[in-house]
């Protein structure tokens, strides 16, 4: 899911986030490895987790609900905080907030490792996600506190090339630790690399404060955690509806409540965590939808391949996780590439192909569900779903960032990442009622059709990605950027 391949818009945060004047003060080859490091920790850690849930289900003797909860804690709080953890960055310091979600997130890995049932283990995931969303926008302004505009695009490309080395290999070692070691281990390897960013931010990263910035939403953040926690609740209990139809039914119209609500407290807010005037841009509604709905689709198809792979094929989680390189050196190697295509093309036409791609890799996912062989079975089917989402992400990046103005780059960019995670979140729980339909759906031949299913489901949803970035997206000859009036918060308007 999301840790084989970053959200899009991270790059776009260190781009709107302004250069300060004590940059040369400090030391940006440090700065930068910190801020490898700890993002590096945040985003790699979905991937190896993932590989890990069929050995954890199995040892904890827990239900594949408890194993869509081990995911879907972490993301739920890293999702609905992010935003909120770049506005503390701002007030109280960069180099603070991403020290403190680093220890935040450490302790809860170690609390992961120790955990003796899913409870406690879920419980510390969602800590974890906490930690997550203070260290994840401080990282990325890190690199625009301490390089200058001159020197940020050649810091912007080491800290991507990094990401991209990372991701491919956190898989593959996050398999080997588990069939080695143990399911544990892979949660106190982040101790010792936290630990290095903490020493490298403290003696290489000025604290740098706004000021003038904005206060915070906690209104919008508490609805945004309870609507998305109940929806999702429900939604992952859905299959036991039998046992617990009035509670799971309450939960249901309690979030679809909240989550209104939530809309409603941001257009009345002075500072809000999702300023909703940005939506006025067609482009930048147009790819916020198909980011969600592509996002949907890989988040849901990467959670359940490894239970696939593993407990109807035999794989290891060393096997599992190695399958999913393909994806990530396509992602490394042609991204740049994709970029150029949608300078040379339009946001339009490329982000109409590579969801159409993606959709085409995911039909074939399921349509070589029951097939043992990777080379004849995953492996085309990852490789085309790497060349969809390599030629999407990009493009992606660069229709949000150019349809508002420079100075709402920032919260821009950062809706659209959060956008990303609720995605997968959602998918988590969705898709899951595919793949628990079939009456028996341990078992291999189970397992199996409730995969095709989620496959095919999944291809379902990007090729809607494809059809709405063709009939939203604005072709070249009219996709300028909309004035700074335009996408004013409603508050701010005459």
């Amino acid at each position: 899911m999301l840790g084989v391949q970053r959200p899009p818009c991270d790059e776009g945060v260190i781009r709107g986030h302004p250069c300060v004047a004590t940059a040369r003060r400090a030391h940006p080859g440090r700065a930068l490895a910190a801020s490898v490091l700890g993002s590096s920790i945040a985003f790699i850690d979905g991937s190896v987790v993932n590989v890990a849930l069929p050995t954890l289900q199995r040892e904890m003797a827990a239900g594949l609900a408890a194993m869509q909860w081990v995911v879907n804690a972490y993301l739920l709080m890293l999702g609905a905080l992010v935003l909120v953890g770049g506005v503390l960055g701002d007030r109280l310091g960069q180099r603070t907030v991403f020290t403190w979600g680093l220890v935040v997130f450490t302790l809860a890995s170690v609390v992961c490792g120790l955990a003796p049932n899913a409870g406690v283990l879920i419980a510390a995931r969602a800590v974890q996600g906490v930690g997550a969303a203070l260290l994840v926008p401080s990282s990325l302004a890190i690199i625009a506190a301490v390089y200058p505009e001159a020197e940020r695009g050649k810091a912007i490309g080491i800290w991507a090339a990094a990401g991209a080395i990372t991701t491919a290999i956190g898989p593959v070692l996050g398999g080997w630790l588990v069939d080695a070691v143990s399911w544990r281990a892979i949660f106190f390897i982040n101790v010792p690399l936290a630990i290095a960013a903490v020493i490298l931010a403290h003696s290489a990263v000025p604290n740098q404060r706004n000021v003038d910035a904005e206060g915070l939403d906690w209104p919008g953040a508490v609805l945004a955690i309870v609507g998305l926690a109940l929806l999702t609740w429900a939604l992952i209990a859905w299959p036991d509806r039998a046992s617990d139809a009035i509670m799971i039914d309450v939960a249901l119209v309690l979030g679809v409540l909240a989550l209104a609500a939530f809309v409603m407290v941001e257009a009345r807010s002075r500072a809000p965590m999702v300023p909703l005037g940005l939506f006025r841009s067609r482009d930048f509604f147009g790819a916020n939808l198909v980011t969600l709905l592509l996002y949907f689709a890989l988040g849901g198809a990467l959670f359940f391949l490894p239970f696939n792979l593993i407990r109807a094929h035999g794989y290891s989680a060393t096997a599992a996780g190695a399958s999913l390189l393909p994806f990530s050196i396509l992602m490394g190697a042609l991204s740049p590439s994709a970029g150029a295509l949608a300078t040379r093309f339009g946001p339009r036409l490329v982000l109409t192909a590579g969801p159409a791609l993606a959709a085409l890799g995911l039909a074939l996912l399921a349509a070589g569900a029951a097939t043992e062989d990777y080379w004849r079975g995953t492996f085309p089917a990852i490789t085309v779903l790497g060349l969809g989402m390599t030629i999407a992400v990009a493009p992606l990046t660069s229709t949000v960032m150019g349809a508002v103005p420079t100075a709402q780059a920032g919260v821009a960019s950062g809706i659209n990442n959060a956008v990303a995670r609720m995605a997968s979140l959602l998918a988590v729980a969705v898709l899951g009622l595919l793949f628990r339909a079939p009456a028996e759906a341990s078992a291999p031949a189970g397992t199996i059709a409730g995969f095709r299913a989620v496959a095919a489901g999944a291809a379902l949803c990007a090729l809607a990605a494809a059809v709405c970035a063709l009939a939203i997206i604005r072709p070249p000859s009219h996709a300028k950027p909309d004035t700074l009036r335009g996408n004013q918060r409603p508050e701010q308007e005459p």
